[in-house]
C-alpha cells in the first residue's frame, strides 16, 4: 500500500477553451472536476493502476467535502483530518494548443493542532505503507521544517518516504535524507540557484541534492525527459508523446508509476515516464490506467546526453 500525504489538497476545476482572451467572455468546449493537489494526483495513479492507497489530507469546508466524495467515487479511501478553514478550489484553462493557465488558491491556515493531528494521522496508517509520498505546498501554518519531521517519522516507523515539493519546504527536508525527492527542472534550478541549461546541468544539480542529503534524486525535465540519479550512478530516459492535452498531474503521475514499480532502478524509471507520458494525453487531471500505457515508447540509457540542451532552459 502506498500512503500519500496532501497537506494542501484542493478543488480542481478544468476549462478546455479555443483561446484564453483577456477581459472576454469565453464558452469552454469541455470542463470538468477533479480532487486536486500532488499527493491526491499521486493515490488516484495507483489506484487506475489497480494498487492499494490511502489518502491523509486535512479537509474543510463543502469543498473538502466534494473532494473526499470524488476519492471515494474512485475506490480511494480517505484519511481526512478536520480542519477550521475551507479547502481551496483551483481553476486551470487549456488553450486548443494546449497552452495551460493555472489560477491556484492558497488554502486554509493550518493551527498547531491541526499540523500535530495531520502527523499522527500518518503514523496511523504508516505501519501498513511499502512507501509514503508526501506531495505538494505547505499550506499557511505549517513550519518549514514540517516535512523534515515527517521524513524523521516515518523513518522511525520503517517506512520509505518519497517528497514532492519545491522552495525552502524541499531544502528544509534534504537534511532528514529523504528516500526520493521529485524536482521538476525549474525546482531543481531554484534548490541549487543556478540555471540549467544542459542535461548535464540538470545531472549536477540533481547530485547536488544527494551530497544535501536525498538518498535518490527523479529529476522531470518536461519535453527533454527524467533523470534518476541514486546510489547506483545515473540513468535518463525519454518518452515519446503524440498528442499533448493537459500537462496537470503528469508529474504526479510519473511518481505513482515509480513508486508502484518499486521506487528504484531502470524499471522504476521506465514505469515513471511510461505514466507521465500517458498522462498529458488526458484531459484534466485524469490520471491513466494500464491501458493508457504504451511502454513501447521509452526510452532509459545510463549514459544521459551530458551536451544536449534543454529546450526550456530554466533559471533560478
Amino acid at each position: 500500500m502506498i500512503l500519500t500525504i496532501t497537506p494542501n489538497p484542493s478543488l480542481d476545476r478544468t476549462y478546455e477553451v479555443p483561446a484564453l482572451v483577456r477581459g472576454a467572455v469565453l464558452r469552454a468546449t469541455a470542463d470538468r472536476m477533479d480532487p486536486g493537489g500532488k499527493g491526491v494526483n499521486v493515490s488516484r495513479a495507483i489506484a487506475a493502476a489497480g494498487g492499494r492507497t490511502v489518502a491523509v489530507m486535512p479537509l474543510g469546508g463543502p469543498a473538502g467535502a466534494v473532494v473526499a466524495d470524488l476519492l471515494r467515487d474512485e475506490g480511494i479511501p480517505v484519511a481526512g483530518v478536520p480542519v477550521l478553514g475551507p479547502t481551496r478550489s483551483n481553476i486551470s484553462v487549456v488553450e486548443s494548443d494546449s497552452t495551460l493557465t493555472k489560477i491556484n488558491a492558497a488554502g486554509p491556515e493550518l493551527s498547531a493542532a491541526e499540523a500535530e493531528a495531520l502527523l499522527e494521522k500518518v503514523r496511523e496508517y504508516a505501519a501498513g505503507a511499502s512507501w509514503i509520498a508526501c506531495c505538494g505546498s505547505l499550506p499557511r501554518g505549517l513550519p518549514l521544517s514540517w516535512y523534515a519531521e515527517l521524513v524523521d517519522r516515518a523513518h522511525r516507523a520503517g517506512t520509505r518516504i518519497a517528497l514532492d515539493t519545491s522552495g525552502p519546504a524541499l531544502t528544509a527536508a534534504l537534511g532528514a535524507r529523504p528516500d526520493v525527492v521529485k524536482p521538476n527542472a525549474a525546482e531543481l534550478a531554484e534548490a541549487v540557484g543556478r540555471p540549467l541549461l544542459s542535461v548535464g546541468d540538470a545531472v549536477e544539480a540533481a547530485r547536488e541534492l544527494r551530497d544535501r542529503g536525498a538518498r535518490a534524486v527523479l529529476a522531470s525535465l518536461g519535453a527533454d525527459g527524467q533523470l534518476l540519479v541514486d546510489g547506483s550512478g545515473t540513468r535518463y530516459g525519454s518518452a515519446r508523446v503524440t498528442t499533448v492535452r493537459s500537462n496537470v498531474g503528469a508529474g504526479d503521475a510519473s511518481l505513482a508509476g515509480f513508486l508502484g514499480a518499486g521506487g528504484e532502478g531502470p524499471a522504476a524509471l521506465a514505469a515513471a515516464l511510461a505514466h507521465g507520458a500517458a498522462a498529458v494525453g488526458l484531459p484534466g487531471s485524469v490520471m491513466p490506467a494500464p491501458a493508457d500505457l504504451d511502454p513501447s515508447a521509452v526510452r532509459t540509457t545510463g549514459e544521459p546526453p551530458l551536451d544536449r540542451p534543454l529546450t526550456e532552459p530554466v533559471h533560478p
